[in-house]
């Protein structure tokens, strides 16, 4: 008997006692695959935020086309199942039937192999509709200075502006002495612009690990800043035109 985590457990309490934060249309067609299989296409996806920070996608019942093998009554509008593949069962469901998200079903975005929205594969998450990433050359004179040295300086960065968060600033990898670096295996993910690689950075004879991050290959929207390398802001200093941020 497969177990559901006390972590789907505690997201169906919430919306028993709270609902969720906000809900909405998506325009966009969503489709999820799995085991080479699509087993949602809909145009009919909902944006759910669960929390402020990001919106989920849950999909009418009727465009799922996994079987359910098992499944128990959380509570009166909402069952935790597990659904059943090609190869494998996978849990953590939740199929609501009553309430503002009856019909709905939320599978775990980490648990399915791909996600689509239209032709598009998306990571991570749905981005959110209300958030941007704006990107911009500037030819403002950008300073990086770790333990009191100064590793990095050009006049041809990249500002990256996110909504809510403070700037990054993308500079291009010739402006950092390649002596310095070393390459971490540390790898994330973004919705907003794909897959990071790090880079440590030894100065002074110290190893600051993980300090730059930077995108092989970033999603088309963020392709401005492929190649560029980008300082932690909250671990060294920077200078945008002799002011320290």
């Amino acid at each position: 008997m497969i177990t559901h985590s006390s972590s789907i457990e505690k997201l169906a309490d919430n919306f028993i006692s709270a609902g969720p934060f906000k809900v909405e249309d998506s325009p966009k067609r969503v489709r999820i695959l799995q085991d080479g299989k699509y087993i949602v296409d809909t145009t009919r996806a909902k944006y759910v935020w669960e929390h402020p920070y990001y919106p989920q996608y849950y999909v009418p019942r009727s465009d799922v086309t996994a079987d359910f093998v098992q499944a128990h009554d959380h509570s009166k509008s909402i069952m935790i199942c597990t659904f059943r593949t090609a190869t494998r069962e996978v849990p953590d469901v939740l199929v609501f039937t009553d309430g503002p998200l009856a019909g709905l079903v939320r599978f775990n975005f980490k648990a399915m192999d791909a996600w689509f929205e239209e032709d598009q594969r998306i990571y991570v998450h749905p981005v959110d509709p209300y958030k941007r990433v704006d990107i911009r050359p500037s030819s403002r004179r950008v300073k990086v200075v770790v333990d009191g040295v100064t590793v990095a300086e050009t006049s041809n960065a990249t500002f990256l502006f996110e909504t809510m968060l403070r700037t990054r600033y993308y500079l291009p990898a010739t402006c950092v002495d390649p002596k310095l670096l070393s390459e971490s295996s540390t790898v994330t993910s973004c919705p907003y612009k794909g897959d990071a690689s790090y880079c440590n950075l030894t100065v002074n004879g110290k190893e600051h690990k993980d300090l730059i991050w930077y995108y092989k290959f970033p999603i088309p929207e963020s392709a401005a800043i492929a190649g560029r390398l980008c300082f932690y802001n909250e671990k060294v200093d920077i200078w945008i035109d002799g002011v320290k941020e």
